[in-house]
């Protein structure tokens, strides 16, 4: 993620830029494209103001708040960015792609189906990997009936596959 701090009437001090930077980096698992942040920090007598707009994968999501304390401007511009963005990976989560194309076998009466109608694919999918850690994958896989779940790796930022087996234990499986 690019991250940019412009400070408005004066000069802000390192730290105003290092904890904006910090807090930013918490929206990364939130974002499967890379991103571009431009947080603009103003200080006016006993205001601080606080915007951040962020762009990423044709989206544009704008937050602005103002406080006594600039820290905690930061922190609830930077809570209404997450909830923007949580509330945007739902949306597309909760949309059907239009990629799923679904075949049906031919029925056939009376007769045996041989070996290569069976080997035939009957479903094709599109996924798109959610970056997250191991235990957010396995929370998510326990709290669904799904069997397995592909996702990218926030540490290494390699595809996994955690899928849940007979016995109910997990099985992980990495890439390089």
């Amino acid at each position: 993620m690019k991250i940019s701090v412009t400070f408005r009437n004066g000069e802000g001090e390192n730290w105003q830029k290092v904890y904006a930077e910090e807090k930013m980096q918490k929206l990364k698992k939130y974002l499967d494209t890379p991103a571009e942040a431009h947080i603009v920090v103003s200080m006016e007598k006993f205001r601080n103001a606080t915007e951040i707009n962020l762009s990423s994968n044709g989206w544009n999501i704008n937050a602005k708040e103002e406080d006594k304390d600039m820290r905690i401007a930061i922190d609830r511009c930077v809570d209404k960015i997450e909830k923007q963005l949580k509330k945007q990976k739902e949306k597309i989560r909760e949309h059907k792609p239009r990629s799923i194309r679904r075949t049906q076998e031919p029925s056939v009466a009376g007769e045996e189906l041989d070996e290569t109608a069976t080997s035939k694919i009957t479903e094709t999918r599109k996924v798109i990997l959610k970056p997250m850690t191991f235990d957010d994958a396995v929370m998510e896989l326990e709290e669904t009936d799904d069997r397995f779940i592909i996702y990218r790796d926030t540490s290494s930022e390699n595809v996994s596959l955690i899928y849940r087996r007979d016995d109910g234990n997990f099985t992980l499986i990495e890439t390089n």
